[in-house]
Parts: C-alpha cells; structure tokens; sequence
C-alpha cells in the first residue's frame, strides 16, 4: 500500500482490494490504464464528499506508473533525530513544526542527502542513521504544476549538543529539541504527513 497525502484527501493504492476501508467519504476504483487514471482522479480530487480515493490493481508497481505520470516527480530526504536526552529534533517554518528535509541533488545518495539537509537546516553535527523508515507522498502545486513529492526519511542519532542555527534562508525561523511530553504542539500544528513519520518514534 502507498499513501499520499493530497491537500484535503489521502489517496491509497493498493493491489490487495481487502485494503479497502469502506465508509461514507471512501471509495474505491480499479485502474487498468493511464486514461482511466487521469480521468478518475479529475473527477475525484473534486468531489467535496470524498476524503479517501483507493485506487486498485494487483500491480502496485504498475499502478504507481499510472498515477505517478499524471506529476512532476521530485525526491527529497530528511530525519527525525533523537539525542541522548531522548529529545526529538523539529524545525518551525512557514508557522507549522516540521521535520528537517530537502530535495535530493543530482547522483548524490539518498542517505547523505538526508544527513545534509538535516545538519544544512538545523546546524547539527555528528548525525548517523539508526534506520530507515517509511517513505511519505504528498501532491502539491508549484507555478501550476502538479508535483508528486516523495521523502525518504530515517531516523537518525545525535550527539550534537552546541546551539542549534535554522537555516533562515530556507523560512526556518526556530529549531528545538523537543522531549515526548512536549510532542502534543507538534502534533497540534504540523502536516499529515509529518504525524505519519512521527508514529515511527513509537514502533
């Protein structure tokens, strides 16, 4: 199953049709062709009642080229980083907690780019990857383009322990190690997306 994230509906796609959860806002549709899928979606991510689109194949793999080519891809990478306080590492931008992340460059690794964004964004050094964890997916449009973001995440490690610097180039304008009694303002004001990732501290 992938799940992505679209302004005010979740998309899943599954090839298991079990996966389905029926209920009032939910619908499901089988998908054999690009055509169906850009015409389904069209429909779909305009209808006001429906909050959950599950899309259908036994194909994951192929069902991901059909909806993924309807987008402009772009692949990021980032971290949640715990130090030895058992404190979590979040950043503040664009009035909303968030992760520390950034797009991928060119032939670089997926796992140095997301060292590099976290220790770019939040001045932190000494990172190192404990694991990685699920991927998220979220549509967004940029100068009317529809992009298709995937993140790849891991959690990581820190001993860092100077004081930390936003990237305020980046509309980072406070980085904070936050303990798990302090984590219900992050997941007042935060993504969907963010709150997936965040369910990994717990696993």
């Amino acid at each position: 199953m992938i799940k992505i994230f679209s302004l005010h509906k979740i998309i899943y796609l599954i090839n298991n049709s079990k996966d389905f959860k029926p209920t009032q806002h939910a619908i499901l549709v089988e998908i054999e062709s690009v055509k169906k899928m850009n015409l389904i979606y069209t429909n779909l991510i305009n209808e006001k009642k429906i909050t959950e689109i599950y899309f259908f194949n036994t194909d994951i793999d192929l069902l991901f080229d059909y909806f993924s080519s309807m987008f402009k891809i772009i692949e990021a990478a980032g971290g949640l980083v715990k130090n030895n306080n058992n404190e979590w590492l979040f950043i503040f931008r664009n009035g909303k907690w968030d992760l520390p992340k950034g797009k991928i460059e060119k032939k670089e690794k997926i796992k140095v780019a997301a060292i590099r964004e976290v220790q770019e964004e939040c001045g932190v050094e000494d990172l190192t990857i404990v694991k990685e964890l699920p991927s998220t997916y979220h549509i967004y449009f940029m100068e009317e383009k529809m992009i298709l973001k995937r993140t790849f995440w891991f959690e990581m490690f820190c001993e860092h322990t100077s004081t930390l610097i936003p990237q305020l180039e980046e509309g980072i304008t406070d980085v904070k190690w936050i303990s798990e009694k302090g984590l219900k303002q992050i997941y007042d004001n935060t993504f969907e997306s963010i709150i997936e990732v965040m369910k990994g501290i717990h696993r």
